[in-house]
């Protein structure tokens, strides 16, 4: 978003005729739409038809896949834009909901991560003593307390024209130019944008990075007679550092050159904009990586995949098994406790399971 002053930059009318990116960013859009629709829809059937909503983990990878599925589902608004030169022809309500949900996608993802390593957190490292917090009305509370956030955060978008007409260009963007009247002063404005910063990105990537640290040090360290096996151990330590990895990979470039191109605007006089664009992909691939990092990981998604793409035909005793998710309810090393109490009385007493399943 580059902040229109008094009139946009030359570095933002540079990125606007650049014709690079107004290739790059189509292709982009168009892959994860592809992927992101079909691997969204059939992720979230299979959590609410076949697993429900019985613990904390999948509550928020519903919460995800859902926010997964809105943004995919307005991408092709995005991907007319730039192949028509950047020209914003949908009038400003469409163009005001398609950059909310760009947006609100975005940061509820890293939110809804942070939430889960957090569960598995408290699940691996401190099991017994999360027991009572770790419940289904506590995520859902979680859910809503996140959205509300959101709401606030990104109240300014949603109460003005988010369309500008760039006379140099004779265009109309949706986004890539804000107005500097969007709000009163440039100390608003710092405060908008390092809220976006800090509050729903730095703060819950240092949490994340935390959580998911202390839990693969955790499975590390755990004997190895307190594992099923050391290959389930290799397996959820080597999917705990690919979330990581995605998490960091996906999030962090786009909203580190946020923070450079915020201060050089307002402060300084330069601008990045052209960086942030094409980092802003990289928040996009991680709505069409959600589905195999997630859910295909777990047994249960491989054999009903197999089965409705008719590669193999699982038997009915695999299908009916106990779910194994890779955020399961069950931990690899001592049960959670699911909204009833008489779950968590029973995990309290079984430390162990005998049919472990895969977590991290």
């Amino acid at each position: 978003m580059d902040i229109n002053m008094t009139r946009p930059d030359n570095a933002t009318l540079l990125m606007l005729k650049n014709p690079a990116i107004a290739v790059v960013l189509p292709v982009v859009y168009s892959l994860v739409a592809l992927i992101s629709i079909p691997g969204n829809s059939f992720s979230l059937w299979v959590l609410c038809r076949h697993i429900g909503p019985k613990s904390p983990s999948v509550i928020f990878m519903i919460n995800l896949s859902v926010t997964d599925l809105a943004l995919a589902c307005v991408l092709p608004f995005q991907i007319y834009y730039h192949c028509n030169g950047n020209h914003w022809v949908f009038g400003r309500s469409l163009c005001t909901l398609v950059t909310l949900v760009f947006y609100a996608n975005m940061y509820s993802s890293i939110l809804t991560m942070t939430c889960i390593s957090v569960d598995r957190f408290l699940g691996v490292v401190y099991p017994l003593a999360s027991a009572r917090w770790r419940r289904r009305r506590y995520a859902v509370a979680a859910c809503v307390a996140m959205w509300v956030l959101l709401l606030v955060a990104l109240s300014p978008l949603a109460r003005t024209d988010l369309t500008y007409t760039v006379k140099e260009l004779g265009i109309v963007t949706c986004f890539d130019v804000l107005k500097s009247t969007m709000l009163p002063s440039v100390a608003m404005w710092a405060m908008f944008l390092f809220t976006l910063f800090i509050v729903l990105f730095l703060i819950p990537f240092v949490v994340t990075v935390a959580c998911y640290t202390a839990t693969i040090l955790k499975l590390l360290r755990t004997p190895h007679s307190e594992c099923p096996g050391q290959g389930q151990r290799r397996r959820a330590v080597g999917l705990a550092a690919v979330v990581l990895l995605a998490f960091v990979t996906c999030f962090a470039p786009n909203n580190f050159v946020l923070l450079a191109h915020m201060v050089g605007r307002l402060f300084v006089g330069t601008s990045y904009y052209h960086v942030y664009k094409l980092t802003l992909c990289l928040s996009c691939v991680n709505n069409c990586l959600d589905p195999f990092v997630y859910y295909f990981a777990s047994r249960e998604f491989q054999l009903r995949l197999r089965h409705y793409l008719r590669a193999g035909r699982p038997r009915p005793s695999a299908l009916d098994a106990p779910r194994s998710s890779l955020f399961s309810a069950r931990t690899l090393l001592a049960p959670s406790v699911s909204s009833g109490h008489a779950d968590g009385l029973e995990a309290a007493a079984r430390p162990f399971l005998q049919r472990q399943e895969s977590v991290f």
